[in-house]
């Protein structure tokens, strides 16, 4: 079964929530992000994988090598639209992505 149909005020707002709350980045959200997420709703871009995205984006930021320098943050969305696309063509089950999620609310401080 495919997601429930919301509106695309709710996808954009559940998608820059997603954003702001991910390891890494600023929390701030700016109109050019309103508008990519805007345009991933428009491009039928599922939610849940933008919300994937984030988590694997985050997961191989954090999960580093011991003394590796340390990364900017992350300052707007466009910077997870190379991983979202990589998320749209993997052929990985759910699963996978509730381990990088749990092994993220281990690793990173709360928001």
């Amino acid at each position: 079964m495919g997601e429930n149909p919301i509106s695309r005020e709710e996808y954009i707002d559940q998608l820059l929530s997603a954003y702001r709350q991910s390891p890494g980045t600023t929390g701030t959200i700016r109109r050019p992000d309103r508008l990519l997420a805007a345009q991933l709703q428009e491009r039928g871009v599922p939610l849940k994988a933008v919300e994937n995205a984030l988590v694997l984006a985050a997961a191989r930021r954090m999960i580093r090598p011991t003394g590796a320098p340390p990364l900017g943050t992350i300052r707007s969305l466009a910077y997870f639209l190379p991983v979202i696309e990589e998320v749209l063509s993997l052929r990985v089950g759910p699963d996978y992505f509730q381990y990088l999620r749990q092994k993220l609310e281990r690793l990173a401080p709360p928001r």
